[in-house]
């Protein structure tokens, strides 16, 4: 039998060995980014049968087709946003909810949308189970983003359409910014940002990530 104290030893040690080698070595440097990827426990986001790969520099699968991305591809997309503890942030695809809590670790108000009942119910329970309050979740479709509670500083999409839906655009406020992987099959993670002068757009790296549905 392990031991948990043991176990957990040897996790932290796994998250600080990938905020130094994939995170802080790619070019990750906004530190409140890389304490909330030290502190959030990732083995536990995974099924047992990975856990003990669960900060290595590649995707796993979560179930129902759906993947838990890189640790360097959540903090790219995260540190892109450039939020303050104050930003407004929705996240479409709870997924397994490991971005969902990086998030809750920089962010005060945050919004997510998970549209496989499972994933959703799953992440709910985890991350209460964790301590994490305040987090507003929503069973649906992604595209049409949660305009009841828009405008949204931040919009972070975990999964690709062809191109950004437009009520993604309608929701984000003044200044807010969205990371989105757009294309198919060739998938590009692009960063939109709302200007006084109007909304720009930046590519940022060739992705691959599951279909946005």
């Amino acid at each position: 039998m392990s031991d948990p104290l043991n176990d957990d030893a040897c996790h932290s040690a796994a998250r600080s060995r990938m905020v130094d080698r994939q995170l802080k070595a790619r070019g990750i440097r906004d530190e409140r980014v890389l304490d909330a990827f030290g502190r959030v426990p990732r083995h536990l986001f995974v099924g047992d049968r990975f856990q003990g790969d669960a900060c290595a520099d590649h995707p796993l699968p979560i179930g129902h087709g759906q993947t838990i991305s890189q640790p360097y591809i959540v903090a790219a997309m995260v540190e892109a946003l450039a939020l303050k503890s104050e930003s407004r942030v929705l996240e479409i695809g709870t997924g397994c909810g490991y971005q969902t809590a990086i998030l809750a670790e920089l962010v005060t108000s945050l919004y997510t949308i998970e549209v496989v009942p499972e994933l959703a119910e799953r992440a709910r329970n985890l991350l209460a189970g964790l301590g994490y309050s305040g987090i507003c979740f929503k069973l649906g479709n992604g595209a049409a983003g949660w305009p009841e509670v828009g405008p949204f500083d931040g919009i972070v999409v975990s999964a690709a359409p062809l191109r950004i839906p437009q009520p993604l655009l309608e929701q984000l406020g003044p200044g807010g910014r969205c990371v989105i992987p757009e294309g198919d099959p060739n998938q590009e993670l692009r960063r939109y940002h709302r200007t006084a002068e109007g909304l720009e757009v930046e590519n940022l790296m060739a992705v691959r990530f599951v279909p946005l549905v």
